[in-house]
């Protein structure tokens, strides 16, 4: 089975990733205390953060991509709202995946808990807002 997946949902959900990014870690948000516990000292350049955020727009929208058919899968197999299935499977996946290989990579690495809480929160506000936009907006003719 192929996945039906709504590209645009997936392209709001990729450019969701950015703004909740853009936001969380300004520095009046999280960004001073970010920079602290993560040793980051901005050079001044915006040129320097071109490529970052060029990685961080392929990334979102794989991350989006798979989400999404993820989502369509999970709704094909229990049925029910598409919806609930886009954020139970959004909390499911962040869990597994992401949560579950920062910390252990954190740990090693030796990173601040503090700052390996900052950035599992900060996937977990994205992921589950991607999943809404991806629920919210379901492929056509699947619901």
């Amino acid at each position: 089975m192929i996945p039906d997946i709504n590209y645009w949902a997936v392209l709001l959900a990729t450019l969701s990733s950015m703004i909740v990014g853009s936001v969380w870690y300004t520095p009046k948000v999280f960004g001073n205390y970010w920079m602290k516990a993560a040793n980051v000292t901005p050079s001044g350049n915006a040129g320097d953060a071109v490529k970052p955020i060029l990685v961080t727009v392929v990334v979102s929208f794989v991350t989006a991509w798979v989400l999404a058919g993820a989502v369509y899968l999970s709704w094909s197999f229990y049925g029910g709202s598409f919806l609930v299935n886009a954020l139970l499977t959004g909390l499911i996946l962040w869990a597994g995946f992401t949560a579950a290989r920062f910390i252990t990579h954190d740990a090693f690495d030796g990173r601040p808990t503090g700052l390996t809480v900052l950035n599992v929160s900060h996937e977990l506000v994205t992921i589950m807002i991607m999943a809404l936009l991806i629920g919210v907006w379901p492929p056509a003719g699947s619901v």
